[in-house]
């Protein structure tokens, strides 16, 4: 591990500080002024391993304030964690350089054990932080580790030698177009045009004219030629999202098309012929579309040759935490600003939240965190009123385990997202999907049987803190629940809790669930 660094032109400070981290087998580096520190980072800069892996400096130096060592450090280092000490008289001071990017600040005179804790805190934090950066440059288009998402993976891998039609099916918002142009690049006609276009989001007076063009004159308006997306995507892919929701004489073009690959643009008497690979999505249930008249059956027959199933965000929770720490640094990227780092806690709590709006709604979260979140370390009481109201519900309904246990196990899904039509003709590529289990209702043990299981995970990811992590979510659960069911007097989910309501009140302060 690299050495903790220490700027400070006490030495007395530097001494107790160093032989404290020694005891703790955290090696350091001592300076006495800003200039130091400076002239070190950048001899450091061809050997990042000689860099510091946590920085702790005093505010008042001779030779440069540690505010204006911080502003330097966050120029060329926006990762590294910096702890700023300070006298009680610049705590003003203090509080600004936390706002500017400080990791956290300490207060002098200082418990000697506190620093210690809080020191150790961001070096826990810096190397989360380097190993998310590791996966981040060589993050590929889509992300995520759970079983359900490495099944999509794999289908677009079996399909990448393939033009045939695919019918991506999932909720709005799980990330169906990312999907679609993964299709895409990983085909023959990686070198030729991808297209989408929303079939909802057109007026259908529209839609004809945007998908297969109009001659000139066609209707008022129509001053010149257009081609279509058709003719625009022409040697690549199209991607029609929401097909369901496609107007139905307009379905029956889309099938003459798909059929034999001609049309006539809107007022055209030429037909026109465009090698297209067709790939559609939707949020609704297609086969009850057509039960109910919405829907062509022989156009859905065409449709779903390959149907490739995508996960929510609520069956794959294990992906979350991954999943926002790529949202944040995006983020912050575009707004040109530091990325913001996600504390444990909150990203537990991120990841018990239902997500109605899936994959997209998590990345408008960070957006809103990003903006909003006061400090560089985003903590439970930081996020959006939205997730933490989800989170009382969820504590109310699903108990500890609801959010402990993976969602392989707390709701059911198709786990082969690959799966040919009733009517797939013979080169389909995969077994029927198999129907889901029906819900079953909780049993009264299935918190504990979630607390098991999220213990077992903890021990054996080699966490130290099992006993800390795992109480604080605890209690945090039962005051949420408490709190709900009292509509948040506090003194009344005290009683009914058994605690006095000074407890309460510390503990919704320590736990950040204010």
């Amino acid at each position: 591990m690299k050495p903790i660094w220490i700027v400070d032109d006490d030495q007395s400070i530097r001494f107790v500080l160093e032989k404290a981290l020694l005891r703790e087998n955290l090696p350091t580096r001592s300076f006495t002024n800003t200039r130091e520190v400076l002239a070190a980072l950048e001899a450091a800069n061809d050997d990042e391993s000689q860099g510091p892996q946590v920085l702790v400096s005093d505010i008042r130096m001779p030779g440069g304030s540690g505010l204006e060592l911080l502003d330097k450090i966050k120029v060329k280092h926006p990762g590294l964690p910096v702890i700023i000490m300070t006298a009680y008289s610049d705590l003003d001071s203090a509080v600004s350089a936390f706002q500017g990017g400080a990791f956290e600040y300490l207060p002098k005179p200082f418990d000697l054990p506190r620093a210690v804790e809080l020191i150790r805190r961001a070096v826990d934090e810096s190397q989360r932080e380097e190993v998310a950066e590791e996966r981040m440059v060589a993050a590929p288009e889509m992300l995520g580790q759970a079983p359900a998402m490495q099944d999509v993976f794999r289908a677009i891998g079996r399909l990448s030698q393939s033009n045939v039609t695919v019918l991506i099916t999932g909720e709005s918002g799980s990330g169906k177009e990312l999907v679609a142009r993964a299709l895409h690049k990983h085909s023959p006609r990686t070198d030729g045009p991808f297209v989408a276009i929303n079939t909802a989001a057109i007026p259908k007076d529209l839609l004809e004219s945007e998908l297969f063009g109009h001659e000139r004159g066609a209707f008022t308006g129509a001053q010149t030629m257009r081609r279509g997306r058709f003719e625009q995507a022409d040697g690549g892919t199209l991607f029609l999202d929401e097909i369901g929701d496609m107007p139905f004489d307009l379905q029956t073009r889309l099938l003459r098309v798909l059929s034999d690959g001609h049309f006539y643009r809107v007022g055209g008497h030429n037909a026109v012929k465009a090698n297209v690979r067709v790939i559609a999505a939707t949020h609704q249930d297609l086969e009850q579309r057509v039960k109910h008249g919405g829907f062509r059956e022989d156009l859905f027959h065409r449709l779903n040759v390959i149907r490739l199933r995508l996960p929510a965000l609520r069956e794959r929770r294990e992906d979350v935490p991954a999943l926002t720490r790529h949202f944040l640094q995006q983020s912050a990227k575009q707004l040109g600003v530091d990325p913001k780092r996600i504390s444990d806690a909150a990203l537990v709590q991120l990841s018990t939240f239902g997500f109605p709006g899936n994959v997209r709604q998590l990345e408008n979260i960070c957006h809103w965190l990003t903006v909003m979140a006061p400090a560089q370390l985003i903590e439970p009481k930081d996020l959006p009123p939205e997730v933490i109201a989800g989170a009382v519900v969820e504590a109310t309904s699903g108990g500890f385990g609801a959010a402990a246990v993976p969602a392989t196990h707390s709701a059911p899904a198709e786990r082969e997202p690959l799966a040919p039509a009733a009517s797939a003709p013979a080169h389909a590529i995969a077994p029927a999907v198999t129907e889901a289990a029906p819900h079953e209702a909780p049993r009264s043990d299935a918190w504990e049987s979630g607390l098991e299981l999220e213990a077992q995970a903890l021990l054996a990811a080699g966490r130290h803190d099992v006993w800390d992590a795992l109480s604080r979510r605890f209690e945090s659960r039962l005051i949420l629940t408490a709190l709900a069911n009292t509509r948040g007097r506090r003194i009344e989910a005290a009683q009914k809790l058994g605690i006095g309501r000074n407890t309460i009140t510390r503990k919704i302060q320590e736990l950040g669930i204010e």
